[in-house]
């Protein structure tokens, strides 16, 4: 099966949304399993970013990447890294480094301003989205020179408001910060609430001051044949989950 690349035209430089779809993994990784943290082989994990890579243009070297702890720190490279550092976010202005986050449910976000050729790539969970790691890639990505109304953000798939169920310290995590994120929430089942992730990536992105932010509207946790979900997994209780890739390069 070939692999299937989700994209957005308001993005003008290569990237893509990995879909699960055209990868060698198997059992509950059965696709394009793409995370070394994984229990998946460690040689068929390597096959799979290997064809990521290819697919990106870049050698497999040269697909990058960081060792992701819901955190609100990004990191600038230049160069292919010995060691991935503990961060949810990489930007560069350095032709021929493929940046790329895992996922599965929390928001692959790819960032690009063409004209001073710098790109970026967050991966923002609830967590990272509210203690800042979106504007954290807008500063880094500025450090280098983009200005940010010519950035371009766009969300990839990640777990829709209608998958997204809460509790109510979950909710007051948010009213702490601003009440007004209470727009972000609708009434579920009892005490609990539907949590619109996207729908707050988009707010944070705006007010990092992007030009232009959107999302793809795909659901992960709604569509298993093509997204892995870590929401779902749990659900029915499996031992593990894949993890999808997206990734940009100048």
């Amino acid at each position: 099966m070939t692999l299937e690349i989700l994209t957005s035209d308001a993005l003008p430089l290569k990237h893509g949304f990995f879909t699960r779809r055209g990868g060698a993994s198997s059992g509950v990784f059965s696709g394009l399993n793409c995370g070394q943290g994984s229990s998946d082989q460690t040689e068929i994990v390597a096959i799979n970013r290997a064809r990521v890579a290819d697919a990106m243009g870049v050698a497999p070297d040269r697909l990058l990447g960081v060792h992701q702890v819901h955190s609100a720190k990004a990191v600038t490279v230049d160069a292919p890294l010995a060691d991935k550092p503990r961060a949810d976010a990489i930007v560069t202005a350095t032709p021929g480094l493929a940046l790329s986050v895992l996922t599965a449910d929390c928001q692959p976000v790819l960032f690009a301003d063409p004209a001073a050729g710098v790109i970026g790539a967050a991966h923002a969970g609830w967590r990272g989205a509210l203690e800042g790691v979106l504007h954290a890639t807008v500063d880094a990505m500025e450090a280098l020179g983009a200005q940010r109304g010519n950035i371009t953000a766009v969300i990839g798939p990640s777990i829709s408001q209608r998958a997204y169920e809460v509790g109510p310290e979950f909710m007051d995590s948010f009213m702490a910060e601003d009440p007004d994120y209470a727009r972000y929430f609708i009434g579920g089942e009892g005490d609990r609430m539907m949590f619109d992730l996207p729908g707050f990536g988009l707010n944070r992105l705006r007010a990092a001051g992007v030009g232009h932010a959107e999302w793809t509207r795909h659901c992960t946790f709604s569509d298993a044949a093509r997204f892995y979900s870590y929401r779902r997994t749990t659900h029915a209780k499996e031992a593990d989950y894949g993890r999808l890739i997206a990734a940009i390069t100048l």
